[in-house]
């Protein structure tokens, strides 16, 4: 429910803020601009110094005695003269715009809202690529962890009444906790089913002991699962979908780093063995550097051997 409720709400906003049009937004840079310059609470006809009531020609002659003051010739040295007398005159278009005065009577009695739509924000302050992605990372993320303490709740109520239900079936309605352990079957509820024997029962039967104020669930094989806050999973930053993937990423480069390293001393060593036992088997034809010196210490008998270590047999030419 908080989490529809939530959601409406946005809807609710994002349909206001989409309503604003282009001369809306015209009209909030604007305001702000003469508070910026003249002060906090400076409306347009404080200004121009008229009532809301005045009309357009009474308009029309506070602007241009206004001007006639604020005109950058009149007010030299002056750093921001030219960005007032701009300001006043688009005060003074805006409300001798029939339209544009309706416009800026609304949101001078109902106040300029705080939030202004994201297309008033995006079209001023342009974020680019990173700073869109990186918004909508920190938005996704929040909004899970949000979602994980909901269901963190969720589980907990649901933890509480089922060890509940265990105690009233072991020890009654009034809940007088009973001397050994007793086995009871609880109905977590859920929709009909075929029992054992293939009869149709309401909801989901289990088996659980009551022993003093633990309760367990009973599991086929006799083993006991305790049923307490602890099967509940608690909400974490480190579960949000940017954190895991980013810590599944490192433990992924970690692991093939470590991995590795032993691979490749394996190999070394293998390849040690493998020259060594081609050095050491018989008939291999390897020699060893001392081995190779000393046999050319002896001398060869190449030119007269043949393939084979046969001799070659000398012919007496006649």
């Amino acid at each position: 429910m908080r989490l529809l409720f939530l959601l409406a709400c946005l809807a609710a906003l994002v349909a206001v803020a989409s309503a604003w049009t282009k001369e809306d937004h015209e009209i909030f840079d604007i305001v702000s601009a003469v508070e910026a310059s003249e002060g906090k609470g400076t409306t347009f006809y404080s200004w121009l110094n008229v009532p809301s009531t005045a009309s357009t020609a009474e308009i029309a002659k506070a602007y241009r005695k206004k001007s006639i003051q604020l005109h950058p010739d009149k007010n030299p040295g002056i750093k921001n003269a030219h960005e007032r007398f701009a300001q006043l005159g688009v005060v003074s278009s805006i409300l001798r715009n029939a339209e544009g005065r309706k416009r800026y009577d609304f949101f001078y009695k109902n106040g300029v809202p705080k939030w202004r739509g994201t297309g008033y924000y995006y079209s001023r302050f342009r974020p680019g690529l990173g700073a869109v992605l990186i918004f909508l990372t920190l938005l996704s993320s929040v909004l899970q962890f949000l979602i994980q303490r909901m269901n963190y709740a969720r589980d907990l109520k649901r933890i509480d009444w089922i060890i509940e239900q265990a105690k009233t079936a072991a020890w009654g309605s009034k809940l007088m906790p009973v001397e050994g352990r007793r086995k009871v079957k609880v109905n977590l509820g859920g929709g009909p089913r075929l029992d054992d024997e293939g009869n149709t029962v309401g909801g989901k039967w289990v088996d659980m002991v009551v022993d003093g104020g633990d309760v367990y669930i009973l599991e086929g094989d006799g083993n006991l699962v305790p049923v307490d806050s602890n099967m509940a999973i608690p909400p974490s930053l480190t579960r949000t979908w940017f954190l895991s993937l980013i810590m599944a990423l490192y433990d992924k480069v970690n692991t093939r780093k470590t991995g590795e390293a032993p691979a490749a001393t394996g190999d070394a060593d293998d390849s040690d063995d493998a020259s060594g036992s081609a050095s050491d088997a018989p008939g291999s034809g390897a020699t060893t550097p001392h081995e190779g010196a000393a046999a050319g210490a002896k001398g060869a008998r190449g030119p007269t051997a043949m393939a084979g270590g046969r001799r070659r047999k000398a012919i007496r030419r006649r």
